[in-house]
């Protein structure tokens, strides 16, 4: 992840969805108490490609009506993380407060930021203090840990030659399939490609097994190939309409043209390997991101390491997918990933399975966002 996870994620979402759908929503409108001069540029933290610039708490629109005890497990986690690192940044300080804050008490949580935080509006570069908002999720499917009639789809280890001497260019996707390289090299099987190409996107994901225990995988590699967008190529031979580019567009057409889906996957050269995570891992977490802490569903986001501090609290103004509904939440900068760049700009967490990815394909907002650091 810078997280490797989030480098593959470079995404359905990211690159193949943000850059194809048009925007859903307007920005967010402003809280009372906005002031853009109240106070300056944090003193102990700058950017190269972003602007602070200190507001009150009543800037923050929802801030006050934000439940942050859904919020606090993924601060605590982003403090196991910081209390270990060396930063320019007095993370430990107000780390060591939160051990002695009721984690069941809205208010006594919104008082600690209140009290040990500054809140700053972020800038674009430009001076836009608006971005784009994408989502990712783990994906969670049903398999096998041998090939059956139903489950028939290998998702592969990286391959034991590689590890000596790996070739240079490496096979695209279409070749490595065609050669029989990857053969010995299966870790589980799937029943779908296209959401087995998913995953591979994701750079992680959970598998089902029939017996109910839970194999997760996480990201081992790739053929060092360019990412190529399949919707792209969907798109060029009319076969889906850019109101279709979505996860679910792209599965639904593949069901309506199975004969055609090997070509559309092949379409994309980049492959991507797993290697199996330990079992002792809860189920009920997300992936671990970039920060090294489990991510934390609908509260924990990717961002551009050049622009946020990582683990760093973030408030995050936006509208739910394809909709004008509110998202207004403090989340965590715990992840990272290629296509995340710019000040104001977040790839939102949704969390895992279906549900998630349902909502995480059709993310693709206008937002605002504040970082909240020790004062």
């Amino acid at each position: 992840m810078i997280s490797k996870v989030k480098l593959i994620q470079t995404s359905v979402f990211a690159i193949l969805i943000a850059g194809l759908l048009a925007a859903c929503s307007t920005p967010p409108t402003r809280g009372p108490g906005y002031r853009s001069g109240a106070g300056g540029s944090p003193s102990s933290y700058s950017s190269s490609i972003a602007s602070f610039s200190a507001v009150l708490w009543q800037a923050l629109p929802g801030w006050q009506e934000d439940d942050l005890t859904q919020a606090w497990p993924a601060w605590l986690k982003s403090c196991q993380a910081l209390q270990k690192r060396t930063t320019q940044i007095n993370w430990r300080s107000v780390c060591s407060q939160a051990a002695g804050i009721s984690s069941q008490n809205n208010q006594a949580i919104r008082r600690y930021f209140e009290s040990n935080f500054q809140a700053y509006e972020i800038r674009n570069s430009a001076g836009s203090d608006t971005g784009m908002i994408t989502g990712y999720y783990e994906p969670v499917m049903n398999g096998s840990l041998t090939r059956t009639s139903i489950y028939s789809i290998p998702l592969y280890s990286y391959p034991k030659a590689w590890r000596q001497s790996k070739p240079n260019p490496a096979p695209t996707r279409a070749e490595l399939i065609s050669s029989g390289v990857l053969q010995g090299s299966e870790i589980a099987w799937v029943q779908d490609p296209v959401a087995a190409a998913f995953m591979q996107i994701q750079g992680s994901g959970k598998i089902r097994l029939d017996d109910g225990r839970i194999l997760r995988l996480g990201f081992a590699g790739t053929n060092d190939q360019p990412f190529k967008s399949f919707a792209q190529w969907l798109l060029d031979r009319k076969e889906i309409t850019r109101g279709e580019v979505s996860m679910q567009g792209i599965s639904q057409w593949a069901k309506r043209n199975p004969n055609q889906v090997n070509e559309m996957l092949n379409a994309n050269p980049r492959f991507v390997f797993f290697k199996e995570l330990p079992g002792n891992v809860d189920a009920s977490l997300g992936p671990d991101g970039a920060l090294g802490v489990p991510l934390t569903s609908e509260r924990s986001i990717a961002i551009d390491l050049q622009a946020i501090p990582l683990g760093a609290p973030v408030f995050l103004s936006t509208t739910k997918a394809a909709s004008n509904q509110p998202l207004q939440k403090l989340v965590m900068a715990q992840d990272t990933g290629k296509a995340i760049v710019g000040g104001v700009r977040a790839d939102y967490y949704w969390g895992s399975g279906e549900a998630a990815g349902e909502m995480a394909g059709r993310m693709k907002q206008n937002g605002n966002m504040w970082l909240l650091l020790p004062r």
